[in-house]
């Protein structure tokens, strides 16, 4: 705990996933005041809406560590309060209202990465994070018309890629999924450890049959097709905890989506694909269109292509991120990588940081999240020595005030007292019906419970 420490300073957060509550630990124990403002009614971000359903130990472990920093008397909750253009406040009234010394954005890569291609906001084209969000039980996107075919394309083949290959494997229990990737095998980003809960459901067959198809490729930038095979293979006799599915996994490499051919209903009636080269650029492999398509017959497509920030937070965005000082800084190198920069001015956004996802998306799990906020309070504490104290001294006033303003737009917050009292709900849920874990999948749901006696 960190009552002993008064900085006199005080400092916002938007978002509580990782980044932003670690680096709230980090903040604390400096004295600072923290508030933190979240859009979901739980916090916990990648932790409690992005990795795979079923890993509880795992969430459950970080979750402790949560609840150690959200417990702090130097900082305090308030969830289900959207900041954003057109949302509950805008970050100009968060400033406005709390006047703090600081402000960190915290709130991950809430945008849509795309390729931009011909169908591909047809019904039953999908973006991995919707798709993640679904079935990990976010809302509102926990109660969306998530319509899954018989033949699912994903395209990309990372971590992932694997994530939603495990849901569709084991729990729709589909009859292919293809992972569509625009280089080759070693290309690959999934992990040994991710593979193996769908592994089994390798078509081994169907496997050698594509390595053969662009063998000659392959070998012409050293590749093995035995040591490839054996490395993607290599876990097809490990069980999923899940059992037995029926469900196909295929690869399909050297392929660069171009269109998503729809039917006459205009849904999905194949995957079209240029076929590419791998061709040596510098020190790696990149992937060369050939001018040649194929058709993939699917009925569903889910784009597994990373994601960009939010362009509608408030902040200037470029590409898949927001804007950040280009000057370095001679008296601490590597801060201008967490400041953010208004572009039209020319200027640092003075006391505005980002970090986590919102500084680089969807760079790394948990840990590098954890360790990018942790960083980032670094620079945030290298900007605090330069500014007079005194933001934390009337903090009491600013909430109040904060308060007054969401309760007027019907805002209903939650706090952690009342987060506290939900997720104990759940607990004992699911002890009564014998499940590893229970979530309420709705926000209705979820104020019922906290608004109960």
């Amino acid at each position: 705990m960190s009552e002993s420490k008064n900085s006199g300073h005080l400092v916002v957060t938007i978002g509580a996933g990782p980044a932003g509550i670690y680096s709230a630990r980090k903040l604390a124990d400096a004295g600072h005041k923290v508030i933190i403002l979240n859009r979901d009614i739980k916090p916990g971000g990648l932790v409690e809406y992005g990795i795979y359903f079923n890993k509880h130990k795992l969430k459950e472990g970080v979750r402790k560590q949560f609840r150690n920093i959200l417990s702090d008397p130097n900082v305090q909750y308030f969830g289900h309060v959207k900041v954003g253009e057109n949302a509950d406040l805008t970050i100009e009234e968060v400033k406005k209202i709390f006047q703090p010394s600081a402000i960190i954005i915290a709130a991950g890569a809430q945008g849509t990465k795309a390729l931009g291609i011909p169908g591909d906001t047809a019904p039953g084209v999908y973006h991995a994070k919707d798709v993640v969000y679904y079935y990990n039980g976010l809302p509102p996107f926990s109660e969306g018309d998530f319509q899954f075919g018989r033949r699912v394309a994903i395209i990309g083949i990372g971590n992932v890629m694997v994530d939603i290959a495990h849901f569709l494997v084991h729990v729709k229990k589909v009859d292919e999924v293809i992972a569509v990737a625009r280089r080759g095998p070693t290309q690959r980003a999934y992990t040994d450890v991710e593979i193996q809960s769908v592994a089994a459901n390798i078509d081994t067959t169907a496997l050698r049959a594509e390595l053969e198809r662009i063998r000659p490729n392959l070998e012409s930038v050293g590749d093995d097709i035995e040591t490839i095979y054996g490395e993607l293979t290599k876990h097809v006799n490990t069980k999923a905890k899940e059992g037995e599915s029926p469900t196909r996994l295929l690869f399909r490499f050297l392929s660069s989506p171009t269109e998503v051919v729809l039917n006459d209903t205009g849904r999905p009636a194949a995957l079209r694909v240029e076929n590419t080269e791998l061709v040596q650029k510098g020190e790696s492999l990149s992937a060369r269109g050939l001018g040649t398509h194929d058709d993939i017959p699917v009925d569903t497509v889910i784009f597994a292509i990373g994601d960009r920030v939010d362009e509608t937070l408030g902040l200037p965005a470029s590409g898949n991120e927001y804007v950040k000082n280009p000057n370095p800084d001679p008296n601490h190198p590597g801060d201008e990588a967490y400041q953010v920069y208004d572009p039209q001015s020319e200027q640092v956004m003075a006391g505005t940081f980002v970090i986590g996802w919102s500084r680089k998306a969807s760079d790394g799990l948990v840990g590098k999240a954890k360790q990018d906020g942790e960083k980032g309070i670094v620079v945030v504490n290298h900007y605090l020595d330069t500014v007079a104290p005194g933001s934390a001294e009337n903090a009491e006033e600013k909430v109040a005030a904060f308060l007054d303003t969401i309760n007027k737009r019907r805002v209903r917050h939650v706090t952690w007292d009342d987060i506290k009292k939900l997720e104990e709900a759940e607990r004992k849920i699911a002890q009564e019906r014998g499940f590893e874990f229970f979530k309420y999948e709705t926000d209705a749901d979820m104020l019922k419970v906290i608004e109960s006696e």
